[in-house]
């Protein structure tokens, strides 16, 4: 222990900055820096005027790093202008990559500890915030259908079940895709998702899959799938009907074997991703038309969860008209203060083919041209409301019967190539909610179907 003698006053001696000093040029290198006696320099380093200032004459200086970093610098220090001798610097150095490794480790310690404190905060202001707003985030609503779906939902989610979202065009299956990763142990790895209907059949299977250099026209280099990028975290397959069955073949040998080889390549790479799809179609029906493979199907569904449309869940409308309002009339900067009476009744009186989507685009509309921050909505700005609820009885029994002419064409198939959807030029999710509202049992045409398809005894 080296013990401070009484010095005089200290000279004033010019500072010079380390950077192009002995100093930093020997710490670049790794190197431990020896000063023999700081008052016989003509210049200080910006650390020598304190070390002087407690009666340090020499002093030694070793880098701290691990693993090529520096975490900090070890300085030994002697009370006279005793130089350090070249193995008692070789001893120091020694000793500072020991002292590197503990302070490494102190600070990845106190890192952790943040981070750990971070995340609890986090936890306390998620739950309490669970307990104030909806279930999910982005989800709004309270009926007994949504809740059937979410609680579904809470069910999967900690597992690695592949799960099928089925839900008409506009009710959220992406918003329940995003759920069922946040809520899964991957939630820390990658939402990867891709719409299956807006990549070219001939690219689907690269954008998927990858590609090598030269596996195609236009492939200059290699490429790294979705499923490459997704791995240790979720893959969202939207639209995942509209996939071509050579792609689906390419699929289900993933779902089996967990591998697949890039476009034009040879390698077999291995993936850790869950597989969540999507669709607004009905996959039995494209099943049975030949246009998806039935063994990929039963690989799919897993786990059906189903995203009820809006006009099955009609008392969440005053929840997602406010929610709306509230956020374009912040976007635009309007003040809405309040939601007309007949306008709630008409929005909820209309069966909204188009679904949340298509609620959010009128209110945006409605937003813009409030005034006296009153949100109204026009009858005249929703096609189809004034049949809503009220339909005329021969309207009705004319419905009817085109829907029933329809089916009886079609063997009791909706959608499809060949299906009764296709034949009325409606899209298939909305044929099927005017069959149940009209009480049609679509299957009695495909039993009488097949009766009429049996040769008759003679």
């Amino acid at each position: 222990m080296w013990r401070a003698h009484a010095v005089d006053p200290l000279p004033t001696r010019p500072v010079v900055p380390y950077q192009d000093s002995e100093l930093s040029r020997a710490h670049k290198a790794g190197l431990p820096y020896a000063c023999d006696d700081v008052f016989a320099k003509g210049a200080w380093l910006p650390h020598e005027s304190m070390l002087a200032a407690v009666g340090v004459r020499a002093y030694a200086t070793c880098p701290l790093q691990v693993r090529g970093k520096p975490v900090g610098v070890a300085i030994f220090c002697r009370g006279e202008a005793v130089a350090f001798t070249s193995s008692q610097l070789a001893v120091l150095s020694d000793v500072s990559r020991a002292l590197a490794v503990a302070v490494a480790n102190a600070l990845a310690n106190d890192e952790i500890r943040n981070l750990r404190e971070q995340l609890e905060a986090e936890n306390i202001s998620l739950r309490t915030q669970l307990g104030q707003a909806p279930w999910f985030e982005g989800i709004i609503g309270e009926s007994q259908t949504l809740r059937n779906t979410l609680e579904a939902v809470e069910q999967v989610a900690a597992t690695d079940a592949t799960v099928l979202i089925m839900g008409e065009t506009g009710t959220g299956k992406e918003l329940i895709a995003r759920s069922l990763h946040r809520r899964s142990p991957r939630a820390r790895g990658p939402l990867v998702m891709v719409n299956c209907s807006a990549v070219p059949e001939t690219l689907l299977a690269s954008e998927l899959f990858g590609h090598e250099r030269g596996a195609f026209t236009g492939a200059i280099e290699r490429r790294r799938g979705r499923f490459e990028q997704a791995h240790g975290g979720t893959l969202l397959l939207d639209e995942v009907a509209e996939m071509p069955l050579e792609t689906q073949v390419m699929l289900l040998r993933v779902l089996q074997e967990r591998e697949f080889q890039r476009v034009g390549g040879g390698q077999t790479l291995c993936v850790d991703v869950r597989i969540v799809a999507a669709t607004n179609r009905d996959l039995a029906d494209r099943v049975r038309a030949g246009q998806f493979r039935n063994d990929l199907f039963y690989r799919l569904n897993v786990f059906p969860i189903c995203v009820p449309p809006l006009r099955e869940r009609r008392e969440d409308i005053p929840l997602l008209v406010g929610h709306f309002a509230a956020k374009h009339a912040t976007r635009f900067g309007r003040a809405i203060a309040r939601i007309d009476r007949r306008t709630l009744k008409l929005l909820e009186s209309y069966d909204w083919p188009g679904n949340v989507r298509e609620l959010e685009n009128l209110v945006e509309r409605a937003v813009i041209l409030s005034r006296n921050g009153t949100l109204r909505v026009d009858r005249d700005a929703m096609p189809g409301a004034a049949l809503t609820g009220d339909v005329d009885a021969q309207l009705q029994a004319t419905e009817r019967s085109a829907i029933e002419a329809a089916l009886g064409a079609t063997g009791g198939r909706v959608a499809g190539p060949n299906g009764a959807a296709m034949r009325l030029g409606l899209p298939p999710s909305t044929l099927d909610f005017r069959i149940r509202r009209l009480g049609i049992n679509k299957f009695r045409y495909r039993a009488d179907s097949a009766i009429g398809a049996r040769p008759r005894r003679k």
